[in-house]
């Protein structure tokens, strides 16, 4: 009985030896995938079973019983993270399940360009080939309550920069990070402003970045350019900037500025009606939002385009008026 005993255990440590080796074999021999590169989305809410599943119909020649096998006997099998996920030729069953353990999921990038107006930026999310648009067909008040934005109109309200996102992420989610940059940004640099500044609140600030942005070719003009409409406020004079103007025309915008145009008067017309406009007119930038809050100290209040990106500043209409001459009618010709 004793000797019975014994060879079934040496048996036993026998077959587990071997089924721990043959397992270890198959948890490391490399896969074959359908191409270089799979990708496939592990949706919230699936078991491992489920997802091994989905990476076996995205291409990855797999057994979805090894591969959550191999996950519940390793103890990853609860710790499963959902997203998008990439894998390449050569990948083991092993790997996988570290990468879906670890949540180490595959990154796309968008690019939001300083100076965009919402449109543009709907536009360039909604378009994303790694985007999920859950936006497209909402109002511009839908998008705010969805993100959790207090504000009642949209633009200018999100950060400028480059995001990376899970592959297939949604749009309002990236707008929600964008508007979350804009508030702190925003934030930061109100506290750093200019005590004399004639403007009351960060979002005035926000509106004058914005004008700032649309203003300059130059980063290095930006303090100049909000010295001129800083002070202009002071004093109660018309912006008179074009760019607001061609804002409040929208689509009915040719492309050619008239004299009819300054003087049809609307909420953004900056001829015909003083002080800032009611909301920013694009995203401004990081430079766009420090020369806002704090303008480069100047008694210019007039600027012109000289045409190379930069622009001629003015102390009296009469010198705009010979730079205008100079710069706009002479093609810059003394």
């Amino acid at each position: 009985m004793t000797r019975f005993l014994l060879r079934t255990v040496l048996l036993l440590i026998a077959l587990a030896v071997l089924a721990a080796g043959a397992t270890y074999v198959l948890a490391h021999r490399p896969l074959e995938l359908k191409e270089e590169v799979v990708d496939f989305t592990v949706s919230r809410g699936l078991g491992m079973r489920q997802a091994a599943n989905v990476i076996a119909a995205a291409g990855v020649d797999v057994n979805p019983a090894l591969l959550s096998g191999l996950a519940r006997i390793t103890g990853r099998a609860t710790s499963i993270k959902a997203g998008s996920y990439e894998v390449h030729r050569g990948i083991t069953p092993w790997q996988i399940v570290l990468k879906l353990s670890d949540g180490d999921v595959s990154q796309a990038e968008v690019l939001l360009v300083e100076g965009w107006t919402f449109a543009q930026l709907r536009r360039a999310l909604e378009s994303h080939p790694e985007i999920d648009p859950d936006t497209a067909g909402l109002s511009d008040a839908e998008i705010l309550a969805r993100i959790g934005a207090v504000e009642s109109h949209p633009e200018g309200l999100f950060f400028p920069d480059t995001y990376l996102f899970d592959k297939r992420s949604q749009a309002s989610g990236v707008l929600r990070r964008a508007y979350h940059a804009m508030q702190s940004r925003l934030a930061q640099v109100w506290e750093q402003r200019d005590p004399s500044l004639p403007l009351q609140s960060p979002y005035q600030a926000l509106i004058l970045a914005s004008i700032v942005e649309k203003e300059t070719g130059r980063a290095e003009d930006r303090g100049l350019v909000a010295s001129v409409f800083a002070n202009r406020l002071r004093i109660g004079m018309p912006l008179q900037t074009d760019p607001t103007v061609i804002y409040g025309l929208g689509p009915e915008f040719d492309g050619r500025l008239r004299r009819k145009h300054l003087e049809t008067d609307h909420p953004w017309n900056t001829y015909t009606r003083g002080g800032l406009p009611p909301t920013p007119i694009a995203m401004p930038g990081p430079d766009a939002l420090r020369a806002a809050v704090k303008p480069q100290q100047s008694d210019y209040l007039y600027f012109v385009a000289r045409g190379d990106g930069s622009s001629q500043f003015s102390r009296t209409l009469n010198e705009h008026n010979q730079a205008v001459n100079r710069f706009i009618r002479n093609g810059g010709k003394p």
